[in-house]
């Protein structure tokens, strides 16, 4: 079945500014009143000719949300599959990824942009603000956890 113009050409214009997932080019289509059909055999047609590829679109996500945005795997993850990513792909992008990153040393920069030129955590409460930042961020309770034992130690060192 050939798409009908109007959904395929809008889905093209789309992607011509940005990757998108299989998902985020149904729901604007959709958004723009095309018909359910022609919305598949547009989205098919792409698929087809690898204009559409989840794939591709997980693992540029997953760079730029790791390199320029310091997120943790959990966050990624979550939001790969808010994109309408398959977990099966997502999964793969993240492996590839993640394998030789030190999620450790990303807490350590992550905390050091929130806390700037700060040298301590004062209170209980700023103590549970940092760690729910850190928490909002993707990283796993217990690396956040190491972090700021870590830096409550570093702290502890630097006072003797």
């Amino acid at each position: 079945m050939k798409p009908d113009r109007s959904a395929y050409l809008d889905a093209l214009h789309m992607l011509a500014r940005r990757e998108l997932s299989a998902r985020q080019v149904r729901e604007r289509l959709i958004d723009r009143e095309h018909d359910s059909a022609d919305i598949d055999a547009a989205i098919e047609h792409l698929r087809e000719y690898r204009s559409i590829d989840d794939a591709r679109v997980a693992q540029a996500y997953v760079r730029t949300a790791l390199k320029v945005k310091g997120r943790g795997r959990l966050r990624i993850q979550r939001e790969l599959q808010e994109m309408g990513i398959e977990k099966e792909i997502a999964a793969e992008a993240l492996a590839a990824s993640f394998g030789e990153v030190d999620e450790r040393s990303l807490v350590r920069a992550a905390l050091q942009k929130k806390l700037r030129t700060r040298t301590r955590i004062d209170t209980p409460a700023e103590y549970a603000r940092v760690y729910q930042f850190l928490m909002r961020q993707g990283f796993s309770p217990a690396v956040v956890t190491a972090a700021l034992r870590q830096y409550r130690r570093g702290q502890d060192d630097d006072d003797r």
